[in-house]
């Protein structure tokens, strides 16, 4: 079969990778017909070395159960099914508490030990536990929608739920990529009267105001914490959804949060500490948030994609076949595409 493979920094190629096979008895065996590249995914395209263990990439799909092992029950050969970017057994003291990023037996998609899903099959470990049968046809015109089930809109739901978003709060969005814009579709969800979203770029900061942004900051550093300051009343958010992971990201999510109030951060730390601890300590602000646990969310969220009430789907701006992916990580690398969705 053909698989996304990432070499190094700037060297994503299409090869052909050896069929996956049932290896557990709790396996299955997935046909991608949907895939997506994640900004996550451009960490390693910028940073990885080129001496390093390759990467199959990818760990978002919808697909078809092609096989399964002996020990699934759950599942049948022909589902359509969801699989959310870490596996995860469903069972565990975690997986029970709503944490299956941490589940004692699982891990994550895409990986060098774990291939990923921008390829035309991949093996899913504790199929049971992980995927999702969907309701739907595979060819469902919502198919995008229900695909930002597998991570950026279980993840702008997970901010937005780590940072206390409820009816009537002030929200505040660092970061206008598909996760930041999918927050916005969860802090509206969740009732805030007020979102504010801190982006540059004018096609994503429509984007948000049409899934329910109130207020666009479009400056950075000192600029951007007085605008908010000034849209707030001086006074700050109460909850900030950090997307992006950079410190100067969390120092701005940190410096526009109110006395009392709540960050949650989910974009991928790239700093070795949080900065402006004294700050937060004096202004009694909670930071928390981590990997989305979105096989614990997509429940909730499922009929609210099926029933067309949001529309998430909206930040896959482009659509590529799987010999087009090289093209795709440029793409999203210059900023040219919100978020890229595989068709392989």
């Amino acid at each position: 079969m053909r698989a996304t493979v990432l070499h190094g920094a700037g060297d994503v190629r299409i090869e052909v990778v050896p069929d996956p096979k049932l290896i557990e008895p709790t396996d299955a065996i997935v046909t991608v017909r949907s895939a997506c590249i994640c900004g996550s995914d451009l960490w390693p395209y910028n940073l990885m070395e080129p001496n390093g263990p390759h990467r199959r990439m990818g760990h978002e799909a919808i697909g078809v159960v092609q096989a399964i092992g002996s020990g699934v029950h759950t599942l049948k050969v022909n589902d359509v099914v969801l699989m959310p970017f870490a596996f995860s057994d469903g069972t565990c003291l975690f997986c029970q508490d709503g944490l299956q990023t941490s589940c004692i037996h699982g891990g994550f998609f895409g990986t060098v030990e774990v291939p990923g899903a921008q390829a035309e099959a991949v093996r899913v470990p504790l199929a049971d536990g992980t995927l999702v049968v969907l309701p739907v046809d595979v060819d469902d015109a919502m198919m995008p929608s229900l695909l930002t089930l597998s991570d950026v809109m279980g993840t702008g739901h997970h901010a937005a739920l780590r940072a206390r978003v409820g009816p009537g709060k002030i929200v505040a969005v660092v970061g206008d990529g598909a996760v930041g814009l999918c927050g916005v579709i969860a802090a509206r969800r969740l009732g805030a009267e007020q979102i504010i979203i801190l982006g540059r770029r004018p096609d994503r900061t429509k984007l948000s105001s049409d899934f329910g942004a109130t207020d666009v900051v479009s400056v950075r550093g000192e600029e951007a914490v007085e605008r908010v300051r000034q849209l707030t009343g001086g006074l700050g958010a109460h909850s900030v959804l950090e997307c992006v992971g950079t410190e100067q990201a969390i120092l701005t999510a940190i410096n526009i949060a109110r006395a009392g109030g709540a960050i949650g951060r989910v974009g991928v730390p790239h700093y070795q500490a949080i900065p402006a601890a004294e700050p937060a300590f004096y202004s009694n602000v909670t930071i928390s948030g981590g990997p989305a646990p979105v096989r614990a969310y997509i429940e909730e969220l499922l009929p609210d994609v099926i029933e067309g009430r949001i529309q998430p789907g909206r930040v896959l701006d482009r659509v590529m076949g799987l010999d087009d992916v090289p093209d795709g990580y440029r793409a999203m690398n210059e900023r040219k595409a919100i978020k890229v969705m595989v068709k392989p």
